[in-house]
Parts: C-alpha cells; sequence; structure tokens
C-alpha cells in the first residue's frame, strides 16, 4: 500500500475512481473511413451507359468493311459425342464494293444483360461450301468473294460465356484482304 506522501501505484483503489477521458478521435477516424469506403463502393456501383455502346473493347472496323453488310444471321447448338457442346453462327455476306476479297478476319462480341462484352473471338471467317451430307466450310482464301457476290459463312464456337444475354452477338469486319 502507499503510504502517505507517496502517489498511489496502480494497483491502489484510488486508481480505480480516477479514469482517463477516452478520445473520440479514433471513432471519428473509423467513422469517416468507412463513409469513404461506402461511397466508393457506391460510385463503383452505380453503372451508367457504357462510353463507347457499340463497340467498347472491339478493334475499329476495316475501311473495306462498309462495303460487306453481313445479314441474315441465326445460331444453333449442337452436342458432342465426348460431352462438349458447339455455338454456330451462320449468315451471308454480300461485296457491296469494286474488289474481290480473299480473306476476312472477323471479332465476334457476346454481351451480358447489362450489355458489357463478356466474350470476344477473333477469327477468319469461313463461307459454307456444301450443306449435304453436312455443312462443311472453307477459307475465303479458297473461293474469293467477288464484287456483287453474296455468300453464306458460319462461325463455330467451342465455348460461349455463361453470361451471354443469349442474342445474337455483334460481328465486326476488322481485316479484309483485295485482290
Amino acid at each position: 500500500m502507499a503510504s502517505s506522501g507517496q502517489t498511489p501505484d496502480f494497483l491502489s483503489p484510488d486508481k480505480k475512481t480516477a479514469r482517463e477521458p477516452r478520445s473520440v478521435l479514433p471513432w471519428m477516424i473509423a467513422g469517416i473511413a468507412v463513409l469513404v469506403v461506402l461511397g466508393i463502393f457506391l460510385a463503383r456501383g452505380h453503372h451508367g451507359p457504357p462510353p463507347n455502346p457499340g463497340g467498347a473493347g472491339l478493334a475499329p472496323p476495316d475501311t473495306y468493311a462498309a462495303n460487306l453488310p453481313i445479314s441474315g444471321i441465326q445460331m444453333s447448338e449442337a452436342s458432342s459425342v465426348a460431352g462438349g457442346k458447339a455455338t454456330y453462327v451462320d449468315g451471308t455476306i454480300a461485296n457491296k464494293g469494286g474488289k474481290t476479297v480473299s480473306g476476312i478476319t472477323v471479332q465476334v462480341a457476346f454481351r451480358d444483360f447489362t450489355n458489357q462484352l463478356v466474350q470476344k473471338e477473333t477469327m477468319p471467317l469461313n463461307l459454307i461450301r456444301t450443306h449435304q451430307p453436312y455443312i462443311d466450310t472453307e477459307p475465303v482464301s479458297a473461293a474469293p468473294i467477288k464484287p456483287g457476290d453474296t455468300r453464306e459463312f458460319r462461325l463455330i464456337f467451342d465455348h460461349v460465356a455463361e453470361g451471354w444475354n443469349q442474342n445474337y452477338p455483334e460481328i465486326r469486319v476488322i481485316e479484309v484482304k483485295v485482290k
């Protein structure tokens, strides 16, 4: 125990009655930090329209692409014996320009329900050569598309993103080889 004239030690009963005032500064800092984090989440969670909804994340079209309109898009699926699934995109492409086309590269964009890009594939466009006994394709270089011609094509995908909105994908001609 403490004797008179000495300061009481930490076990002294006087220490229990004298409490240090608690600082509110740490609580204010923690509250501000929580508000800042909430503000960031709210700002990031609010999605406005994409800055370029028609082509965000896609390569620009080739200069000759305006002469190659794509139409008649249809999609189908097929299962393989091994349990895989293929997705087919069929359509027609016309050559409205004055040059013979010997190669076409397309970029295909699959979007989700918020119009965000969930899958992008870059591939050569293959033309349908025969329909019977099954659909067979060939590269454009094997049968170039002359001015004024319209040809059928098929794009094959071994996998399509699960978040895809089930709408037809955007097909953009990004490279054209002409003769």
